[in-house]
Formats: C-alpha cells, sequence, structure tokens
C-alpha cells in the first residue's frame, strides 16, 4: 500500500508546487489594469439555436473612447469568431429569420455620429450600410418573413427652434423650452423631441413612418409571430410628461393603423428604462411584460411578470408571490414556461415559471450576477459574472452553465485577485443587512487594514455577485473594502427598498455604518482609518454619513447632492420629486429635513473630495458645488473636480482614470496621513 500511494503523494506534491509557482507568478491589480477588461454582452442566439451573436467592448485608450465590436460563438463551444473590426462601435445585433445575416447598429462611416442600420452575411463578406437617418436609428426589429425592419426612430432637430437656417450658420439656435420635462442626461435638453416607428422594406429600400402623432412615443416593439401586428409601449395620456404611466399598445403593421390599449393599469407596463422586451407567445396568443407598482410608488415597487392576451382580456401577473423584480421574459419554444431574470440578495440569476403562473423555480442559481437572457430553437444562453470574474457569456446546459468566451481568460491568469466575501451584520435597530468584504490579496498590508465605505448609487439598486475593478484596485493598494447594501436597495423585497420612501439619510446611513462595525469588529478594519465615498445616491448617502458621523477620516462624493431644494427643476427628477416628497411649496418641511447634510454642514468635519461631470443632469455637478463651498467656508479640507463634457456616467477612460487616482490619493492623504 505504501508503495502504491507513494507515486501519488508525489504528484500531490508536485501539483501543490506548481499551483504555488504559478500564484507566485501573478501580480497585484494595480491601475494600469483598470482598462483591460472587456465587457461581453448583447447575446442573441440564431434561429436555429447554433451561434450566438453577442458584443465585446473595451476602452480605446488611443483615442480616449470605447470601441465595440461584434463577435459570433458556436453554442457548441468548437469556434469564437470577431465579426467586425472598425474604430466605430457596433452594437443591437439581431439575427435575420434565416439565421445568416445580422443587423446592427453603428456610427461607422457617419459624420454625425447617429447610429445608422448595416447589415452582414455572418458566412462572409463586407457589411452594407442601409439606412441615412439624419437623427439615426435608436432600435430594430426584423419582421417575421425577413422582409423588413422595424425601427425606431428620434424626431430631428427637436430643440431648436425659430429663425432659417441662414440666421444661425454661426451661432446656436436658442432652445426654447415648455415641456414639464425637459431634459434627460446623455440626451440633453429634450424640447419636442419624440420616438415613432418605421418601417424599412429591404427589396425597395424605402423608409414608411408607421406612428407620427407628435404628443407620444413609441419604444420597445416587437413583431407579432405572424408579422402582421407590432407592440410598443406608450404613454397616451392628457400629458405624458407628467406621468410614468406607461402602458402596452397593439397595431397592424401598417402605415396609419390605429394603436389599441392592451393594458390600462396606472403605473408603468414594461417601463422603457427597465430595458426589458416584450416577448410574444410562439402562437401569438399573448405578450408577456413587466408590470411595476402604483405611480406613487415610482422605482421603490417590485416589477413583477405578466402576461396579457392580444385579442381581449385582463392582463394576469404570473409570479404575484415573488417579492423579487424580475426582467427580460423569454418564452419557451413550446409555450408552456417563461424564464426570467430575477434579482436576489446581492445576485441576478435565471428563473422559472408556467406561462399561466405557478410556483417560481430557480434554472440558474449560485453567487451570480446574470446581465443578459436569449434563446434560439431549444438553445439557451446568457452573460454572467461573479466578483472573482468577469462577465463572459455562457451556454445553459440543464442546470449548469457552459462556457462559450474566453475575452478576460488571458488577463486573469496573470492577476491576482483579492478575495471576496460576503458578509451579513445587524443595523442599530436589529436589521440583518448584507454587503461584501474584499481583503487585500496574500501578502498586502496587516489587519487590521485601513477600510474604505463603498456605497451604490439608485438608491434602488445593489452591490451584486460581479467583479467590479475598482475594488480591486483598492484592495490592491491595502485598502479593506466594505461595500453594503442598505434598506432602499432592491433584491430584498419592497418593504426593505421602500423603507427609506421620503426618508433619506435615517435607516440607510444606520445600516451602512454597521458595515463598518462588524469590520471592526472582527478585527479587520482599523477604526482610526476608516474612509467613505460613492457616486450619484451613494455621494448623497455619503454627504448623509459624514454629517453623522465623525469617525471617517476622508470622503469622496461624486454627482451628489444635499440642499434637496436645489434639485428641483436643474435635474431631470421633477416627477419622482413630486411624487415622494411633494410639492416644496406646500411640504417644505420634507424637503428641508431631507437637506439636513448642507443645511448642518458645520456638523462635517470629514475631508471630502466632490466631483461631478460637466454636462451631468441626472445630478448635475452644481449640487455637489454646494456642499464644496459650505466645507470651505468652514475651513474643512476640501476640492471640488469637474470633468469636462461629461454626463453623469463618462465615456472618457481618461476621466476614469484620473476619478480613481483622485480616490486613491485623497484616502491616502487623509486616511493613511501619506502626503
Amino acid at each position: 500500500m505504501m508503495k502504491r500511494t507513494a507515486p501519488l503523494a508525489a504528484a500531490l506534491l508536485l501539483a501543490v508546487a506548481s499551483l504555488s509557482a504559478q500564484t507566485a507568478t501573478k501580480r497585484p491589480i494595480s491601475m494600469a489594469d483598470l482598462h483591460a477588461i472587456r465587457d461581453v454582452g448583447s447575446p442573441q442566439v440564431s434561429p436555429d439555436g447554433k451561434w450566438v451573436a453577442y458584443t465585446v467592448s473595451r476602452a480605446d485608450l488611443k483615442e480616449d473612447g470605447h470601441d465595440t465590436d461584434l463577435w459570433l460563438a458556436a453554442w457548441d463551444g468548437s469556434r469564437s469568431v470577431r465579426l467586425t473590426n472598425s474604430p466605430d462601435d457596433e452594437s443591437t445585433p439581431r439575427w435575420n429569420p434565416d439565421g445568416h445575416r445580422l443587423a446592427f447598429l453603428s456610427s461607422r462611416q457617419n459624420e454625425d455620429h447617429a447610429d445608422q442600420v448595416w447589415l452582414l452575411d455572418t458566412d462572409g463578406g463586407e457589411a452594407e450600410r442601409l439606412t441615412s437617418v439624419k437623427s439615426g436609428v435608436e432600435d430594430l426589429a426584423w419582421s417575421p418573413d425577413g422582409k423588413q425592419l422595424l425601427l425606431v426612430i428620434s424626431d430631428p432637430d427637436s430643440v431648436e427652434e425659430g429663425g432659417s437656417d441662414s440666421t444661425w450658420k454661426k451661432t446656436p439656435r436658442p432652445i426654447v423650452i415648455d415641456r414639464y420635462t425637459f431634459m434627460s442626461d446623455y440626451t440633453g435638453f429634450l424640447g419636442k423631441l419624440r420616438k415613432h416607428l418605421y418601417l424599412f422594406d429591404l427589396a425597395s429600400r424605402k423608409l414608411t413612418q408607421l406612428t407620427s402623432d407628435p404628443r407620444y412615443q413609441e419604444l420597445t416593439p416587437a413583431w407579432s409571430p405572424d408579422g402582421k401586428r407590432i407592440a410598443f409601449v406608450s404613454k397616451r395620456s392628457a400629458d405624458p410628461d407628467r406621468t410614468n404611466d406607461w402602458n402596452l399598445y397593439l397595431m397592424d403593421a401598417v402605415a396609419g393603423a390605429e394603436p389599441k390599449a392592451l393594458t390600462t393599469f396606472e403605473g408603468p407596463d414594461n417601463e422603457p428604462d427597465t430595458d426589458s422586451p416584450l416577448a410574444w407567445s410562439p402562437d401569438g396568443k399573448r405578450i408577456a411584460y413587466l408590470q411595476g407598482g402604483t405611480l406613487k410608488q415610482i422605482y421603490y415597487a417590485v416589477t413583477k411578470l405578466a402576461v396579457v392576451p392580444v385579442d381581449g382580456g385582463a392582463p394576469t401577473v404570473i409570479t404575484p408571490d415573488l417579492d423579487r423584480d424580475a426582467n427580460t421574459p423569454v418564452w419557451s419554444s413550446d409555450g408552456s414556461h417563461i424564464r426570467f431574470i430575477v434579482t436576489d440578495d446581492r445576485t441576478r440569476q435565471v428563473a422559472e415559471v408556467a406561462a399561466t403562473g405557478g410556483p417560481v423555480s430557480r434554472v440558474v442559481a449560485g453567487r451570480r450576477t446574470v446581465t443578459a437572457l436569449s434563446r434560439g430553437g431549444e438553445h439557451w444562453v446568457v452573460t454572467s459574472g461573479t466578483a472573482d470574474r468577469p462577465e463572459e457569456l455562457f451556454a445553459i446546459d440543464g442546470d449548469s452553465l457552459r462556457t462559450l468566451s474566453h475575452q478576460n481568460d488571458a488577463w486573469l491568469d496573470s492577476v491576482q485577485v483579492a478575495p471576496t466575501q460576503e458578509i451579513s451584520f445587524k443595523s442599530k435597530d436589529g436589521t440583518e443587512i448584507h454587503g461584501f468584504a474584499i481583503r487585500p490579496p496574500d501578502g498586502i498590508g496587516q489587519k487590521p487594514y485601513p477600510a474604505i465605505l463603498r456605497i451604490h448609487g439608485g438608491p434602488v439598486s445593489q452591490h451584486e455577485a460581479n467583479f467590479d475593478i475598482s475594488w480591486q484596485i483598492m484592495a490592491a493598494h491595502g485598502y479593506l473594502v466594505l461595500a453594503a447594501n442598505p434598506r432602499g436597495s432592491n433584491g430584498r423585497g419592497e418593504k426593505f427598498s421602500t423603507a427609506i420612501y421620503a426618508d433619506w439619510g435615517n435607516k440607510d446611513v444606520q445600516d451602512v455604518l454597521g458595515a463598518v462595525d462588524w469590520a471592526v469588529k472582527a478585527g479587520l478594519a482599523d477604526s482610526s482609518r476608516l474612509g467613505v465615498g460613492g457616486w450619484s445616491y451613494g455621494s448623497i448617502l455619503t454627504n448623509y454619513v459624514i454629517a453623522s458621523d465623525k469617525r471617517f477620516k476622508g470622503a469622496t462624493s461624486g454627482a451628489g447632492i444635499s440642499n434637496i431644494l436645489a434639485g428641483y427643476g436643474t435635474d431631470m427628477y421633477v416627477q419622482e420629486y413630486e411624487l415622494e416628497l411633494g410639492k416644496p411649496w406646500v411640504t417644505t418641511q420634507t424637503w428641508l429635513k431631507l437637506s439636513y447634510p448642507f443645511l448642518h454642514a458645520d456638523r462635517i468635519t470629514t475631508p471630502t473630495l466632490f466631483m461631478g461631470g460637466e454636462k451631468d443632469m441626472n445630478v448635475p455637478a452644481r449640487n455637489n458645488m454646494q456642499m464644496y463651498e459650505a466645507l470651505k467656508s468652514l475651513d474643512v479640507p476640501t476640492e471640488f473636480v469637474v470633468y469636462p463634457g461629461q454626463w453623469h456616467g463618462f465615456g472618457k477612460p481618461s476621466y476614469v482614470t484620473d476619478r480613481l487616482k483622485r480616490y486613491l490619493a485623497w484616502y491616502d492623504r487623509f486616511v493613511l496621513g501619506s502626503q
């Protein structure tokens, strides 16, 4: 026995030595890796299920931008092919019903940088441009016979009013605003902009407008399986700007046809912001979609999966007892079941329910984040990532996943990923809160670590089991990163998310501070070296935290607001403000209560770095400017950094790099006390 097992023992020793050597050769993740990851997304399975088209996006550091290309993977994993290689983005791949051609959107060869429709034969050959629309194409869908494309196109020049063209050759026209909702991040001032449906005939190359009412816009269109009708979502009230009451509509696929309402629920039915498609049943008799909450609940409500018969009858919510957000419904080929993405505690998984309702089962579970779901024939694919691996493309084989793309394998093989731990702890009032702790890799730092509390935006969002390169860089820099999901986050049900309704900076402050208390008690965090920071609502909550607790030595606060009154009419949330907080001249005390970081700035002693994008219309930079000015007046160390030309999310890699460098420099200076 001893003689027979000795070779095995020797082999095991060699394997361990080899693994140790491999680990030793891996280097810590650094700032140079910030843009190394390739983002995989938009999977589309071919009609026969044999191929998957998807996008791969990477940073183009030379041009200080991003480049997205189309790729093709065989469902059996035997081949992977790059389809496009232009410096311009290609997005929104859509298979022709014959499974040999892909339509997609790209601004290539377009001086206006507006997306047009292109057609590519996957058997070989160059892509062909199909449209030349001045305002660009925003979405597309093939007709079932493959002869037409259904397009979503914006009205052109919607914010420019008055004067002849010759008057404004050198000077931009004045922008005339007469709408209740008149701005949108990444778009700017809206003017009279609307989005309508068009048909593009491939044989004649003729573009025909289907909908044109200047009061409304039509989004997320979907063809019926027989190609005779089109479903879409729209707000068709007296003033669509004053409501979020989206409903489903149905019309014949011909110009001049009158749309009829399929749903009348007073709330968002398949709100476009969810990025969830309308899904026709294979027999064309039903449509699956998302039903939100009441108008008053705004984004705090849980979205449920619903089905509506297209020839009359009331919708049915088929996940009435699932207290979690549903998204991206996809029918099984026989129409008996619907699979969808469900947002759960720190994860997003694939679930399944009978088309008539019933128990919900998990198809793809585990501690991961699924971001997209697609089916072709009997084959299913997802894009998914985990806390220690960036997103890739996977085939669903039964209840397991099989990797189809390897876009980030080479990079992962060269770096040492910091370990991520899921944590649970008690808030001040005893509520259980969940989150993550990311420790520095082995050999970096010594416990207890200096710690940074990172706060997510939303507020109805969550930190998820997905790879975050900024966390990894901070951990490799020697910091313990704490990421809590306080009340207001999704993934824990509607009661949990609505707990902060009109009560910001109270329970959620207690909850994120609970993460710090847990880490200090566990011996992981050094109580004398603590930092905090976040973006968007993460910035708002950061400002509440430093106005409530003096233990933090440094803070970074980006794209936030603390004088809430200053947001009314200056950002894009007028509907949400009035629904949740009331009109400021009626419920003034509520607005003042929520503005306490600004109105009580004299309680803040934490040195704070404020930031914002110059063009941000989501949470404009000027709102954090007020906090900067307040701390400057109080002689609290502070700076304000404005990034030119940037919206709420940054598009230039150089600015993303600069921001993270400034985070670390600020924390090093004030949390570590180093210059």
